[in-house]
Order: C-alpha cells, then structure tokens, then sequence
C-alpha cells in the first residue's frame, strides 16, 4: 500500500466560522432523490411499475420533492414522468424534481416530458471541479462557466413555453467539494444573475459533495463559506447531496445543516452510486431521536423496507443503523441486564421521556417490536433469558434464579452453536423446570388445619401421595403452613436431605381464574437448585415447585 501517492485535503481558512456552536433546531426541506441518482446506480434499474411503487412510498413518508428521474436520458425515464402526469398521481402539495445537463437539446426534452405538471423543479447541472476541468473537459473556467450560464438561460427560454407550470430552478456546480470555493462562488453567482431568483420565488443552489473528499468539518467549512459570501442570499435555498466514499456522508450533511443550509438531498437507506447518497432514513432518524420532528413518517419502517427491496432488489443490512434487523437486538450479557432493567424502570417510574441503556430510540416508534430486543446465544446474560420469559410468557423469575436459567440456556446455545429464539427459551424451561417429573411427582394431598392449644398457633397437617420412580408412597408431615409441612413430610420419610431456602409466588395472568406460579429453592450437597410449578390453586403450585426442586437436586 503506498499511501503517498494521495494527497491531504487542504483546510478551509474560515475566520469566525460559527457552525461549531450551532444545534439542528428544525428539519431541513428533503429532497429524495431515489427514483434518480439511487436508481442510476442499480444493477438493475427499476422499470416503470417499480418507480411507481417507490414514489408512491416516497409520498406517502410526506416527501414534497421527489426527483423522479433523467427524462431525457431513457425511454423509461420520460414514460414515467409522463405516467405521473398524465395520471394525475402527483399531489398537489408534492413537486417532482428532474435532472438534465446544460444541454439545449436534453433540456428541450426535459420541458417537453414536464408539460401539464403543476409545479416541478428543473436541476440543471455542470462539472466545475480542477480535477475534472483539467482532466475530463480540459476547458478553462471561463467556458465552464459559460456552460453553466447557457444552460441557466435555456431554462428561462423553455420553461416560458409552459406557462400553466410553476418552476422552480435549481442549479448544482457537480463536484463542489473538489471546486476552489472561490471559483464556485463565481460560477453560481453567474447562474444567478441569469436565473434572477427574488425572496419570493427563490432558485435552489446545490452543493454536492459528490466525490466525498475530507472529513465532515471541511465540508461544513465549505458551506458556511459560500452562505456567508453569495450575493442576495434570501432569495437562494441552499441544498446539500452528499455522497458516503468516506463513510461519513451522514456528518457531513448534518454538519452543512449547522453551517447554513436549508435543504438536504438523499435516498432510503442511502443507495446510490459507489458508497451510496446520503441515508435520509438515518439522517431523519437521528433528528428524531433528538426530539425534533423529521416532517418524515418512518413509524412503519418495516413496510419501508419491504417496498425499498421489491423495487430495488436491494438488501438492507442487519446493522442498518434504525431499520436493521439487529440494531434493536443484544446479545452482550451485561446489555441485556441493562436493557431489561431500564425498561422496567420506565414502567416503574412512569416516565414519559426514553431513556433505556443501548436503545436511543423506542423500537415502537418504528413499528417494531420489543420482543426482537433480547437476542439469546451462548454470549448472553442472565438478565436476556429473565427478560424474554418475562416479556414473552409472563414469568418474573425471582432475581436469585437468573443465574442458574441463565447458565442453562448459555450451555444449549454453546453445544447448538446457534442464536436461541423465545420458543426455543421457553421449550428448554418447560424442560428444566414444568414437566420434571423424576423421580418424585405428586399425585394427591389433603391438607388439615391443626389448632395448637398450648401454643395458640395454627399449624397444618398434610398427607400426601407421592410416586417415587412410579412407586407410590404415602407421606404425612406437620408445619406452620401447607409447604413447611410437605418439606417435613419429606424429610420425615427421609425421602431426600434438602435445605429448604426461599419460596416466590406470582400471578400468571389477571383475573380471579389466573393461575399462579410459584418458585422454590433448596439446599443440597451445598448446591442450590430451583423448581417451578404453575396450578390455579396456589397451594398445588407451592407443592409441586418443591417437587421439582428435590427432582432437579437428585438429578
């Protein structure tokens, strides 16, 4: 690897720059530019049917700009569009956008494929970067910016033919972030004295970081720039377009936002040439997750997804940031512990602010679901397989039991080598736990109530029918309540030498036809050991998690 060869990227002089003290206070005006710059850099480009599916979905997030293609480029293209007019499948509070070079005869077309639609944003665009001038056009930056000027003068020429249209004009110096700002500047400023854009009815300049070249703070640097020196900067909307080859396309936009833009283009999950656009479900997400209204609806993010990967026969990643099928999963022990408990204490607290370890957003909030959270493998805490039995199947094991489950269901995952779902989970438990019934199980019982004259205490007798390896026995013991007294009934027949050590009980469901459960600890050979029993009569529940404690103790 020979990194020499590749030069760093100069800093902006920026005196006073102001965007590092700055806060996003509001969402930015988005563009979606799926139906375009994502569908260009398809392997397969979607066909008519699939654009319009996708911009069905794009209007039904609440996007207001939609470039909806290059309609001078394809057949398809220019079907489309015309589909979209023709049809009357545009609302009236949504403006397509369309993309053309500052060529007459592609920017003829444009107009001509644009006739009939009610508004609509012409983009018209010219390389103006050092690199590509020299490289690429081998012109000089006059005639680059006599390009972009003729171009924004057949704009005004053609758009006068179609008079029943409000158009809006955008203007975009391709490779901006690799233009002398200095030079940008000037070429724009051309634009827009051709283009004459007033307050009222404003031209959208767009700056692209189309080859992202430096970290986010450059680019940021770049755009408080050009805001603070442009001319007349009321009358002009300030658009980014970002593109990932850094991984940090996501920044960079948000940090434009900071140093003075008003306008963000960019696609779902950032499909786009090379590494993609900018991610506009992320980028919206994380405006959201701050407590600031994306005027973008992700709550059926799944439903996004689905519609995203028909039209595009693209794959959205596990660890998409929002929308993957992971990022509200833990498999980490000690995250699942704190999942669990900062979910319980929303509960417990009442409180109406998120706040839940490893989770910065509601999972609900995107139409999903709290049970894809815990996810269960041989990595995974005691506070996970708590979680799921209780989230799931409504058991709340008591706290000194996590461990031992928890230790259970580590060694299945380990000896599967697999990730274990909440079916798997609680199929092992009922294993462990409901359905042990060797060597002891209980058939029948009757219990007395026993009045201690001398004492004044009440005591219980208790006579019970237990089968041992299917060899029924008849044991009768004495204590202060039904489960002491079955304990020393036990220990009378010397059945087992347990320890008898704690006793939980809850509800399984509510209701006076709800079935408890209860939990019971023993002592044996200094090893502790759980059993759990579910009955509707709670004395029946008791007996039998005994059982099964004393069961798994002799197994």
């Amino acid at each position: 690897m020979s990194y020499t060869k590749y030069t760093k990227f100069n800093k902006i002089e920026l005196e006073k720059r102001e965007w590092p003290t700055k806060q996003i206070e509001n969402a930015p005006t988005w563009c979606s530019v799926d139906l375009r710059d994502g569908n260009q850099s398809l392997p397969t480009p979607m066909n008519v049917e699939e654009k319009l599916k996708m911009f069905k979905l794009l209007v039904n997030m609440g996007f207001k700009e939609i470039e909806i293609g290059f309609p001078s480029a394809s057949k398809t293209e220019y079907k489309f569009l015309r589909t979209l007019i023709e049809e009357d499948l545009i609302p009236k509070d949504v403006t397509v956008q369309v993309l053309t070079q500052a060529r007459e005869q592609l920017i003829e077309k444009t107009f001509e494929a644009l006739k009939g639609a009610k508004s609509a944003i012409v983009h018209v665009y010219n390389s103006t970067s050092e690199l590509q001038r020299r490289v690429v056009f081998k012109k000089s930056k006059e005639e680059i910016i006599e390009i972009a000027v003729h171009g924004a003068k057949l704009l005004k020429e053609y758009s006068k033919k179609y008079p029943e249209t409000n158009f809006t004009f955008e203007y975009s110096p391709e490779s901006f972030t690799g233009t002398e700002l200095d030079y940008a500047l000037e070429v724009c400023e051309a634009v827009l004295e051709v283009l004459e854009p007033t307050a009222e009815k404003k031209a959208i300049i767009n700056l692209p970081s189309t080859v992202e070249m430096a970290t986010p703070n450059v680019y940021a640097d770049q755009i408080e720039w050009f805001s603070k020196n442009i001319k007349n900067r009321d009358n002009v909307i300030i658009s980014l377009h970002t593109h990932n080859d850094r991984g940090t396309c996501t920044a960079s936009s948000e940090l434009g936002l900071l140093a003075g833009a008003d306008r963000v283009e960019g696609t779902l999950f950032g499909n786009g040439e090379r590494t993609g656009n900018l991610d506009i479900i992320t980028m919206g997400m994380n405006l959201y997750s701050q407590g600031i209204d994306p005027k973008l609806d992700f709550s059926n993010l799944n439903n996004i997804i689905k519609v995203y990967e028909e039209c595009t026969k693209m794959t959205v990643n596990e660890r998409h940031p929002y929308a993957g099928k992971l990022v509200y999963a833990a498999f980490s022990g000690s995250h699942q512990d704190a999942i669990r408990k900062g979910l319980l204490a929303i509960k417990e607290e009442n409180n109406n602010k998120w706040e839940v370890p490893y989770l910065p957003i509601d999972p609900h909030d995107v139409g999903r679901e709290y049970e894809e959270i815990i996810r269960i493998n041989s990595q995974s805490g005691k506070g996970g397989t708590a979680y799921i039995l209780e989230s799931e199947f409504g058991f709340i094991l008591p706290k000194a039991m996590h461990e031992e489950f928890g230790k259970i269901i580590k060694e299945k995952s380990d000896a599967l080598g697999s990730e274990l779902n909440a079916d798997d989970i609680f199929k092992y438990f009922k294993n462990e736990y409901l359905e042990r019934k060797q060597p002891y199980r209980l058939k029948t019982y009757e219990i007395k109530s026993l009045q201690n004259v001398e004492t004044d205490k009440n005591m219980v007798n208790i006579k019970a029918t237990i089968s041992i390896n299917d060899s029924d026995k008849i044991i009768e013991g004495t204590g202060n309540g039904p489960i002491d007294a079955f304990f020393n009934a036990f220990h009378k027949y010397h059945v087992n030498g347990c320890k008898f050590i704690s006793y939980d009980q809850q509800a399984l469901e509510s209701g006076s036809e709800s079935r408890a459960v209860s939990y019971i600890q023993v002592e044996s050979n200094n090893k502790r050991y759980f059993g759990v029993a579910i009955s509707e009569n709670i004395d029946t529940a008791a007996l039998n998690a005994l059982v099964c404690a004393i069961n798994r103790s002799n197994s």
